[in-house]
């Protein structure tokens, strides 16, 4: 709570007076504000009513925990994470103790790099803020980070020093380290050193090893990389290793015996954890002709880890299981995650099972929740099921085409129908997989094929999911949704100054809808703008997010949802799996009160973890590709400007999906202007163009797989003028030359580019690894 401003005064303020005091505090907590005004008992209930009824009204909105701001207020000074990056590369930042709903601020980095590295996505900074024209602006005064002290770098030896240059791109930190210190340690060695204090103001700074990570020649050390540099916790206690060992099967007592049911699992080729499984059959109830039955097995985690042990505690810390091209960081101990709890082929397994009823239409007309025991009647890969319903079985698939295949697809087919109806979000955005050897040298770079089978899995999912939520809310009992909020108004107005630079008519009043947003992509689908007219259309959305309070998912169309379907991997799915344990009454090791009082911190700490684990994992693929790409340097290469910034273009590449930084520097000798509304670098000169999706010609001239930083050329010519478009307003310019001020342009240490795909939470793709 920020220090209240005003001295104290005795009397029930009316409302304006609580708002002024609330302005000028920042926030406060409703005890904070009734010893302010001096007020106790009665006065203290009609404080309550008061805020209750300013809350109603949408003048005041929760700030943290417990306390209250006005709404649309910003601190003069406060906490807050970078969340949002726009069409341009523009970074956003929001008060860490802010409501969902509160305003964000275009942060505005200082000028000279005196703030030191660049913030990027989802670090914390502390910033002053002012409202102006367009908004609220964050002028960066430093960027806060728990591990601030420390540096993640490679040691590199000279007969003068030993420096430790960071391998975090945006950081300036290079230490100097004692000789005595590098003892033992090669030129090349990763290393988590820390910054020793003292009072030197130039030069480098002094610094201590702590810890040897591995070598940057190490064919796997992009993922040791992005672990320690996002500090993912790695391993597990004795305690927990321990506990998982003391594991058994359970019995069949008090469970629904359900191994007769033919559930498969259907997975990545490479999966070792099958958290799921799946079966369909006609219903046979003549009130439902043509309805299915379909049925969704989970593994039963909670039997396992139960509120406060140490499994328990570690897998809340962990949050979620976390995925490289090499390595799992997983959530659980491999005794549970790929033993106990993962539904292998022909063993018992604990489970919790959704039996859902779909009429003809594909509508969900009922479902029924059980505690059972399973065994998976076969294990398939996504590619072998695909193959097996186009026609090519194997002596797996063979045997149960008639019996488990057909049924499976039948249903899908039927339950297709309801999703078409409620039009979910149908964005396309490829990903790409990193293909390695057994000593980790990458292979390939390749487009994630999407089948069918990805579908269906995901189909049924989302399903299950919705179920689980419906059955807490009818049992009123507390849960974690899964919430995925609509664009904002702003984000909308943006869009509609994009797709105005490609001649696609856009109402910027009309209300944001899955239907509207997917008549767009079907109009561009095929089109020269199809592939930038998805990007920027998943960059206009909220990012998803864990609550304790509902706002509905827009991105999956659905009014109530959480997740259920993953609890190996997923902190949030174990929670929900108890709560259905105590709303049901289906045994001692459900919700605990304690644990109700803490869903909103849970909600808080999983979404941290979430967000901790795909920034590691886009580190990590930036590492590798910049591996891949380093013998190619000075190769030529098709790509697309997916960013367009004050300090340059950022450019993905056709071949292998890669980013990298054209700086603005390098463009040409003139002074360039960046157009938010054209989404262009505009020369001032000329007014050639350089704008927001066009396809270019690039050189590579810089791969740094240490850092996982790409810089390119230029080969294409700028558009030239455009006679129609508006003048280009004043704002930031860069200049050939290197007049341009710095922001990372030129060098693999830039800014980082707008992720595809990414920041809606997992609106696409398959369930492994994903996080719809």
């Amino acid at each position: 709570m920020s220090k209240s401003p005003r001295r104290p005064v005795a009397g029930l303020p009316d409302e304006e007076t609580l708002i002024a005091f609330l302005r000028e505090a920042g926030s406060a907590e409703k005890t904070d504000i009734a010893r302010h005004f001096g007020l106790k008992g009665g006065e203290r209930r009609a404080l309550r009513e008061m805020i209750r009824a300013l809350e109603e009204a949408g003048k005041l909105g929760k700030r943290g925990r417990k306390g209250f701001a006005e709404v649309g207020a910003m601190p003069a000074v406060g906490v807050a994470d970078v969340v949002e990056r726009d069409v341009d590369g523009e970074l956003y930042v929001r008060l860490v103790e802010a409501s969902a709903d509160a305003p964000r601020a275009l942060l505005v980095p200082d000028n000279g790099g005196k703030t030191g590295p660049a913030p990027g996505m989802g670090d914390r900074v502390l910033a002053k803020f002012t409202r102006t024209e367009d908004g609220w602006e964050a002028r960066l005064i430093k960027k806060l980070d728990a591990g601030a002290n420390k540096v993640l770098g490679v040691i590199r030896k000279s007969n003068k020093e030993v420096r430790v240059e960071p391998v975090d791109r945006k950081s300036k930190d290079v230490l100097i380290v004692p000789h005595a210190q590098a003892e033992g340690l090669r030129d090349g060695d990763l290393v988590l050193a820390a910054i020793e204090k003292g009072d030197q103001r130039y030069g480098p700074k002094r610094g201590k090893i702590l810890e040897k990570i591995g070598h940057e020649g190490d064919a796997r050390a992009a993922s040791l990389i992005a672990i320690a540099a996002h500090n993912v916790p790695m391993g597990f206690s004795e305690a927990v290793e321990k506990e998982a060992e003391d594991q058994e099967l359970p019995s069949l007592k008090g469970r629904e015996d359900l191994r007769d049911l033919p559930l498969i699992t259907i997975d990545p080729a490479d999966a070792r954890d099958h958290d799921d499984a799946v079966y369909a059959m006609r219903d046979d109830d003549p009130k439902n002709a043509d309805g299915w039955i379909v049925w969704v097995a989970i593994a039963d985690v909670a039997a396992y880890v139960r509120p406060n042990s140490a499994l328990d505690r570690e897998a809340r810390e962990k949050g979620n299981s976390t995925y490289f091209p090499d390595r799992v960081e997983p959530m659980l101990p491999e005794r549970l995650s790929n033993g106990l709890c993962s539904l292998k082929e022909g063993e018992n397994r604990a489970c919790m099972a959704v039996r859902m009823v779909f009429d003809k239409d594909g509508k969900k007309t009922g479902h029924k929740f059980v505690r059972g025991l399973m065994r998976s009647q076969a294990k398939l890969s996504y590619e072998q099921a695909q193959a097996a319903i186009d026609g090519q079985t194997d002596d797996t698939t063979g045997p149960i085409m008639e019996a488990i295949l057909y049924p499976l697809w039948n249903a899908y087919r039927t339950m297709l129908k309801g999703r078409l109806k409620r039009s979910p979000l149908a964005i396309e955005s490829p990903e790409r997989r990193i293909r390695m050897n057994a000593e980790g040298q990458i292979i390939s770079i390749e487009p994630r094929v999407s089948l069918e089978a990805h579908r269906l899995i995901e189909e049924m999912m989302i399903q299950a999911n919705v179920c689980a939520a419906e059955t807490l809310e009818q049992k009123k009992t507390p849960l974690l949704y899964r919430v995925h909020d609509a664009p904002s108004q702003e984000k909308l107005f943006n869009l509609g100054d994009f797709l105005q630079t490609i001649g696609k008519p856009w109402t910027k009043g009309e209300p944001a809808t899955t239907k509207r947003f997917n008549k767009l992509l079907d109009e561009t689908r095929g089109g020269d703008h199809a592939e930038v007219v998805n990007e920027v259309v998943l960059r206009t959305q909220m990012q998803a997010i864990y609550s304790a309070e509902n706002v509905g998912h827009f991105g999956l169309n659905l009014d109530r949802y959480a997740h259920f379907t993953s609890p190996i991997r997923r902190y949030s799915d174990l929670i929900v799996h108890r709560g259905l344990i105590r709303a049901l009454g289906l045994g001692k090791d459900g919700l605990t009160d304690r644990e109700v009082t803490e869903l909103p911190a849970i909600a808080e700490q999983v979404t941290m973890t979430e967000r901790r684990s795909m920034a590691a994992e886009r580190a990590a693929m930036d590492r590798y590709m910049a591996a891949f790409l380093q013998e190619r340097v000075g190769a030529t290469f098709g790509g697309r400007i997916t960013g367009v910034t004050r300090f340059g273009l950022f450019v993905r590449l056709e071949e292998t999906g890669a980013d990298g930084l054209v700086p603005v520097s390098s463009l040409g000798g003139e002074y360039f202007t960046h157009d938010e509304k054209q989404h262009a670098l505009i020369g001032e000169r000329s007014g050639q163009r350089w704008t927001l999706g066009r396809t270019v010609e690039v050189k590579l001239k810089e791969a740094t797989p240490i850092t996982g930083g790409l810089v390119f050329e230029m080969l294409s010519e700028p558009a030239p003028r455009d006679p129609n478009a508006p003048a280009a307003r004043l704002g930031a310019r860069g200049r050939g030359g290197g007049d341009f001020p710095k922001r990372g342009g030129g060098r693999p240490g830039g800014p980082k580019p707008p992720k595809g795909g990414r920041p809606s939470g997992g609106l696409k793709g398959v369930r492994k690894g994903k996080r719809r």
